[in-house]
């Protein structure tokens, strides 16, 4: 992006909107992403810290004025100037606690937004850090009434889940007037921030809701721009509808909207690769076998990228049901290709014996041993010219069988061979067709049998893809928790450090619960992959054994003789 655009504005009637030129524009970035929120009082110069983020000295808009300049939240996409591969996403608020806004609930609002949608949330401020700048951060302290982690009421007062989706907390302190000692001792400016904050009896709130240790990610896990434009669109609906946003409702919404896209992201790659394919057709089979298998890895990459929160495996499913019936189809096509040639080839070659049947140059003795002759001639050449089409066992049957007419009637009227004779002969016919017969059954299974170890090597791709996305989701899962515990024992520590023994008391057992609660977790994470590996050997093996029964189908079929069957002496 050239420059930023507004993200989400105010409608005529006072509502929060987003833009959806916008969301086209975050639709098009198919890259991981960081967000960044700056928040603060108005006319501090967050647009101008912002800018300075992007590495510009223009392009969110600055005011000389004491008038807000920016209005709702603002956006600029640019490359991450440290991390090579990853979108930076900048979000500018409009500045809290401007006179002229008419809501006194806007400011929540965007405050509210801003911690919902970043992985890094900068509160930016003036002078110094006193009572009245913290005082400043109630939007903190209110969250609780203005986001709810989960759809129910159970746990909605453990702060613990909030610890798990808060952003990263910068607080920027500008024009800083103030020597950076405490007690005459110089000091860094962590440890002011620390003194600054000190808890005090009976004066501040426990600030567990304000600073936690640092993040990238939130728990609606927002690692794609597509993810954050429909959070957006959800949670806006939501407070301009006058609800409560709640994540674990917002994270269902994505799960759906993401994974379905997932879904068409991943059999898009699949079938355009096949199209491309599908122009070279007729192909042998272990050809269309091979690139069926690439493009299937290819597709199970797209959609692992892109899937959310794909927990009982049902969109994997979709995605590998609907490769495979893709894949049928294109075989299909390939064998309807390869019959067309294969009976091109035979009209060919056939041609000049059609127009001898038609003189009636084979009705005199001898005739039938000439037909024998000139079809022999038919078939080798056919055998060289089609020899690696997928149909052309099956074809050159299908022909044999309808010139099995032609034959028996010119056995039957020649003269030159005695009734013995041409029962000697008809049984060698017969004989002939069965073996040609059985020659394009084996064929059928020899490709059954490749299509089937190409699934099974498609499905130990898919499965170990799945493997490792699921082993990087429960080591994410474990940092996570790692982090919220890690939040609450330096908290735990600092109310011993300060005398709060009763409230630090208070929290071992909190934390416990959490410890508890996060092994739980765990497990029933590590019970859900495990689900979903068995169900896709599941479904692997029923794909299996349904082509174990077309293979035993198919040899029956072969062991039954044609009777009406005849045909020259072909082997």
């Amino acid at each position: 992006m050239n420059k930023p655009v507004c993200f989400i504005d105010t409608d005529s009637a006072g509502k929060l909107c987003v833009q959806q030129s916008a969301l086209e524009i975050l639709e098009k970035i198919h890259k991981p992403v960081v967000v960044v929120a700056v928040v603060g009082l108005y006319r501090t110069g967050k647009s101008y810290l912002m800018n300075r983020l992007a590495g510009k000295q223009t392009g969110f808009a600055l005011g000389s004025t004491i008038e807000s300049k920016t209005k709702g939240i603002w956006m600029w996409c640019v490359p991450h100037p440290t991390k090579a591969g990853i979108t930076l996403v900048l979000l500018d608020t409009e500045g809290l606690e401007d006179v002229d806004k008419g809501d006194p609930k806007h400011d929540t609002n965007i405050f509210s937004l801003a911690v919902l949608l970043s992985s890094t949330l900068v509160y930016n401020s003036r002078g110094t850090i006193d009572n009245k700048a913290v005082m400043e951060l109630q939007y903190v302290t209110v969250l609780s009434e203005c986001i709810k982690v989960k759809s129910s009421d159970e746990d909605a007062e453990d702060s613990s889940e909030f610890v798990k989706f808060f952003p990263s907390f910068i607080w920027a302190v500008r024009d800083f007037t103030l020597e950076l000692k405490i007690n005459g001792k110089d000091v860094t400016e962590d440890e002011y921030l620390e003194f600054a904050l000190k808890l005090k009896h009976g004066n501040l709130k426990i600030l567990q809701n304000i600073i936690f240790n640092n993040s990238s990610t939130t728990i609606t896990n927002i690692k794609t721009t597509s993810i954050l434009g429909h959070l957006a669109k959800t949670y806006v609906d939501t407070i301009s509808s006058g609800a409560v946003p709640c994540l674990e409702n917002a994270v269902i919404a994505m799960v759906i909207i993401e994974n379905e896209a997932a879904v068409k992201e991943g059999l898009q790659v699949y079938q355009s690769g096949m199209e491309k394919l599908k122009d070279s057709f007729p192909l042998e089979q272990k050809d269309v076998s091979s690139e069926h298998q690439h493009l299937s890895s290819m597709a199970t990459q797209v959609f692992m990228k892109r899937s959310f929160k794909d927990t009982d495996g049902k969109y994997l499913k979709s995605l590998e049901e609907n490769i495979i019936k893709l894949f049928d189809g294109y075989l299909c096509q390939n064998e309807k290709s390869s019959k067309k040639r294969c009976e091109e080839i035979l009209s060919s070659l056939s041609a000049p014996v059609m127009e001898k049947l038609e003189q009636g140059f084979y009705a005199k003795p001898g005739g039938y041993d000439l037909f024998c002759t000139d079809l022999e001639n038919i078939v080798k050449k056919y055998n060289s010219q089609a020899k690696k089409e997928v149909k052309a066992e099956e074809v050159l049957e299908e022909f044999l069988k309808q010139k099995s007419v032609d034959s028996k009637a010119i056995l039957q009227a020649d003269k030159k061979l005695t009734e013995k004779e041409k029962k000697i002969k008809e049984e060698k016919e017969k004989a002939a067709f069965l073996g040609q017969k059985i020659k394009a059954g084996e064929e059928k299974q020899r490709q059954l049998k490749e299509k089937m170890e190409a699934e099974r090597q498609s499905n130990e791709e898919r499965m170990r893809q799945m493997k490792d996305k699921m082993d990087e989701e429960l080591r994410l899962q474990k940092e996570e928790a790692e982090r919220a515990m890690n939040s609450k024992l330096r908290e735990q520590a600092d109310l011993q450090e300060k005398g709060f023994k009763e409230k630090a008391d208070r929290m071992s057992q909190e934390i416990e619960e959490f410890r508890r609660k996060s092994t739980e977790a765990e497990s029933n994470k590590a019970r859900e992959f495990a689900a979903i590996l068995e169900n896709s050997d599941r479904r692997h093996e029923e794909f299996m054994a349904m082509m174990m029964q077309q293979h035993r189908e198919h040899m029956m079929a072969m062991q039954k003789p044609d009777p009406h069957a005849s045909i020259c002496r072909i082997m």
